[in-house]
This record gives C-alpha cells, structure tokens and sequence, in this order.
C-alpha cells in the first residue's frame, strides 16, 4: 500500500500509484473544505477570526494545492491576522502570497497595510510600487501609495521640527555654559508656567525673570529681560510715577525711591547638561528626547545649610552681569526680590531671618 511505501520512493505498481492520487484528492478536498470553512468564519465575525486562521492554517497544511491556492490562503490569513492587529504575521503571510503568487493582487495591498501599520514605510512604497507596476489602474493601490506618501512626509516633517527643538535647547545649553550661568530646578512654575530664555539671531539672551514681592510673596513677570538690559531701565517702568499702585501696598510703601532687589545666593543645586537640555525642551515636540551623550551627573550644591543669604542688586548692572555671579544657581528662570525701605518687613528681611516659603 502506498501508505507504507518509504519516504522519498516511487510508487511501483498501479495498486500504489492509485493510492497515492486517491490521498492526493483526499488532501485536496480537505484543504477546499478548510479554506471555505476559513472564509465563513470570516463572515462571522470577529470573535471567529481564531477559528479562521485555524482553518487557513490548517489547508495550508495540507500541501495538496496548486501554488496559486496556496497564495490565496496565505493572503486569505494575512487579511484576518491584519483584522487582529497581527500585523508582523500578516506582512509574513502577505510576503509568502506574493512569493507563490506576483499576481495576487490581495496579498500585495496587504503587504502594503501591514507594513504601514508597523511604520515600515519604505517597505510599504516598495510593495505599493512593484503593485502599481502590475495594477496601475487599482484605485486601492493608488489610494495607499498617497496615504504612504503623506505619512513620510509628516514623519520628515516632524523629525525635523524635533531636530530643530534640540538644536535649540543645546544651543541655550552652551549659551548658558559660555556666560558661567548655573541653572537649577524650576521653582516658580507655579506662578510663571513653563518659560525659558530664548536666544535672538545676534545670540543675545533674552529671559523671562519673575519679580517676587517677598513680603507677600505675590509676583510680576517681565516677559522680556534682555540680558544686556540694566535692572533701573525695568524698574523705573515698574514703579513709574504713572503706574497703578500695588493692589495689597495700602501704606504706599512700594515707590521707586525706597524699593530694593534682591537674589538669594549660595542657594540650589545646578543641573547637569542632560537636565537643563530636557528642561529647554519641555513644551515641545522633543520633549521626551533624551541624549545618552550628555552628561547626568548634577553639578556641585552651592546651598551652605547656613540659611539664606541675600545679595542686594546693583540697579546699573545688566542682568548678564548678575547672573554670571559664582554664587548665584537660576531656579528655571532669574527670579529676583523686591523689599521696601519704608515697610515693618523690612528689618525682618535685611535680618536674615526671612526665607522664601515653598509655593504649593
């Protein structure tokens, strides 16, 4: 019986030769019948799919069909395996369809699907193209070669605006770096929002910088502190004759004869490269970039555990000139205090014994 025959030999009589035609025709009719049973689970929707792919699998199996069937079967379980979200096994099925078949046109758009969906886009245009070559005039096909099209050309265009933001961010970095400016963890945020400097097209450094009143601890930003701006050239904007008084100085006590600024000194720790180049791209579509190159380590603490030390600005100083100090870590953006002369809190501040309370 050909059952029994060894593997690899011929058949040598009629009664073997008949035997094998008939498991042939056997395994033919089986695989039909697997693969209509595939296709109406199909039909039946998703909680069949399984059973679907089991049934392709299954005739597949069966190796009794012409190269051509075989192509429909493996497209036929690449498109449920695409309806799946299986899209690694679909492109495989896609590719063994188009292997034992160049003219299934199925199993090239399914190539075309899955490696779109695993953003395997120069994949994607290679199929979509060799399709078009033999269905130019397949609407599907067309229709995918734009969407692919259009999904390179956002992807291009949003590399670009994250290369943009980065270069940015580190280009911030070695401004800071060349002027001995120290940046430290963002303190403020809660009154300023997410702000930070930006360079202009001469590479001048322009801040944001929060003015807090440290006896009530309300604030104004000046958005816009060039950083060769003298501190008197804001300030007597600020507290101009003309200006409305402060909403909370009922003593009138905030004029701009008796106001003085300050920064706290020897205060923060300053943030490695890494950290300040995350922090420039926080807001931006780089945002979760991370550069393996740069360095994580935090730099040296200049807090003394002694309490905080106050350091009065000198009014004729630009902002660079302040900030350039060896003793001064910027929280995020400068942030500089205004005390008056003509106010009780006054003695309390220049005492030392007044420290900054943490902003909820």
């Amino acid at each position: 019986m050909a059952l029994l025959m060894e593997p690899g030999s011929e058949p040598q009589t009629d009664e073997e030769i008949f035997d094998l035609q008939a498991i042939s025709a056997l395994k033919e009719s089986s695989a039909l019948e697997f693969k209509e049973k595939g296709n109406e689970y199909v039909k039946k929707g998703k909680k069949h799919y399984s059973e679907a792919i089991d049934c392709y699998t299954k005739a597949i199996n069966q190796n009794a069909l012409s190269d051509s069937e075989h192509s429909i079967l493996y497209s036929n379980r690449a498109h449920v395996n695409l309806l799946l979200g299986n899209h690694r096994r679909a492109l495989q099925d896609a590719e063994k369809a188009i292997e034992l078949c160049q003219t299934n046109v199925k199993a090239h758009y399914r190539a075309v699907k899955a490696s779109m969906s695993l953003n395997l886009l120069d994949e994607a245009k290679s199929y979509c193209e060799k399709a078009l070559c033999q269905f130019p005039d397949n609407e599907e096909l067309k229709n995918l070669a734009e969407k692919i099209d259009s999904k390179k050309s956002e992807i291009e265009r949003r590399e670009l605006e994250v290369s943009q933001a980065v270069a940015a961010a580190k280009g911030l970095f070695s401004a800071l770096e060349d002027r001995r400016i120290k940046l430290g963890k963002a303190m403020y945020q809660e009154l300023t929002g997410v702000k930070k400097p930006t360079l202009d097209k001469s590479k001048i450094l322009h801040w944001p910088v929060i003015i807090l009143y440290a006896e009530v601890m309300s604030s104004d930003i000046i958005e816009d502190f060039c950083e060769t701006d003298m501190f008197s050239s804001h300030l007597d904007i600020m507290f101009s004759e003309s200006s409305p008084p402060l909403p909370w100085d009922t003593e009138n006590a905030y004029t701009r004869d008796a106001i003085e600024l300050y920064y706290e000194a020897n205060s923060g720790v300053c943030l490695s490269k890494k950290e300040v180049v995350s922090y420039f791209l926080q807001g931006t579509v780089a945002s979760k970039y991370e550069d393996e190159e740069a360095d994580a380590t935090p730099r040296t603490s200049l807090s003394s555990g002694n309490g905080p030390k106050w350091v009065r600005v000198n009014e004729r100083k630009t902002l660079h000139d302040i900030l350039k100090n060896p003793d001064i870590v910027v929280p995020g953006i400068p942030a500089f205090f205004v005390v008056s002369k003509k106010s009780s809190f006054y003695k309390e501040f220049k005492s030392g014994n007044w420290s900054t309370p943490k902003i909820a």
